[in-house]
């Protein structure tokens, strides 16, 4: 299946913008406000978040950060790690040193616990050390129906991994440069998950930020060939952060699209409309986790795909 309706979230403790992923995340801001009221209102946008997703029927697995070591980037949990269908678990290598931190073995105690199976770890972290990086479901947008893997390269997604990762689950990899405009100049989108979500019957993309026309067209097409409607979005939608949204299920199996209010309120009715065919919109406003952690709901979600125990 392309979605679950499962989801692992972790309740931040200590977030505030965190500095070492500033340097390439043109999405950050700074709020000029005290950190423990940052955290504050984090944490009331986070609660608020899982008791909508909640109420529709999706199942939310919380778990709390710690105050120590200092990860004020934890409640992007989708970067370290991804859950899949076969029983893996993935954990991958992040490009800012404190987020390495918010790798934690006890996540996969709590899953399995709650039934779920877990037969393999695939671990790409030592990567780290040859400077080499690949930020999980952030940097990689998996159409699971049709084995194929997109990823818009970045200081974040390196190729030579990715073709691995690719390699090691039979995926056939889409490969493209997205860019931004920082001070006048063309810079690379730091996640392909702010530029573009798959869902089931769509995909929700950025054209705009793919310069090369090639690369463009061949994105569309694998889109297009595989049946997906494009819902193309302008880069100031995507400021707004309509790319990052992703596609969950709830009770009786109804399909939605999550996504932030700033999200939400940036459509035209006809692109809400599109989405409208095959997902119920589910919003909630995230303005001070996209403020300072540069990054909106599709983010703070990492899917749990693995099979339960009989």
């Amino acid at each position: 299946m392309q979605i679950t309706n499962t989801i692992l979230m972790v309740r931040p403790v200590r977030f505030r913008m965190n500095e070492q992923t500033a340097v390439n995340n043109y999405f950050q801001e700074n709020l000029a406000i005290k950190q423990q009221e940052v955290n504050s209102l984090a944490q009331a946008e986070f609660d608020a978040f899982v008791e909508k997703l909640k109420a529709n029927g999706v199942t939310v697995v919380v778990v709390d950060d710690t105050e120590e070591p200092d990860t004020p980037d934890s409640i992007f949990p989708n970067n370290w790690i991804s859950f899949h269908a076969n029983g893996t678990v993935v954990v991958y290598p992040m490009f800012a040193e404190n987020r390495r931190n918010e790798r934690r073995e006890d996540i996969l105690e709590i899953l399995e616990a709650k039934g779920f199976r877990i037969d393999n770890v695939m671990d790409y972290t030592a990567a780290e050390q040859e400077g080499v990086f690949l930020e999980g479901t952030g940097s990689i947008l998996k159409d699971r129906v049709h084995q194929k893997a997109y990823c818009a390269l970045s200081e974040r997604a390196h190729e030579e991994l990715f073709i691995e990762f690719c390699e090691d689950f039979d995926c056939f990899p889409v490969i493209f440069t997205a860019n931004q405009t920082v001070n006048g100049e063309r810079l690379p989108i730091y996640h392909t998950n702010v530029m573009m979500a798959m869902a089931e019957e769509f995909a929700v993309i950025n054209l705009d930020a793919i310069d090369d026309k090639k690369e463009r067209a061949q994105v569309i097409k694998h889109l297009k060939g595989d049946g997906k409607e494009v819902i193309a979005i302008t880069d100031e939608q995507m400021h707004r952060f309509a790319g990052n949204m992703l596609q969950v299920y709830g009770e009786n199996d109804r399909r939605f699209m999550v996504m932030s209010t700033a999200a939400f309120k940036s459509l035209r009715p006809d692109q809400i409309a599109a989405i409208e065919k095959s997902a119920t919109i589910i919003h909630s406003p995230l303005d001070t986790i996209e403020t300072c952690g540069g990054g909106s709901a599709r983010c703070m979600m990492a899917e749990v795909f693995l099979p339960k125990e009989k």
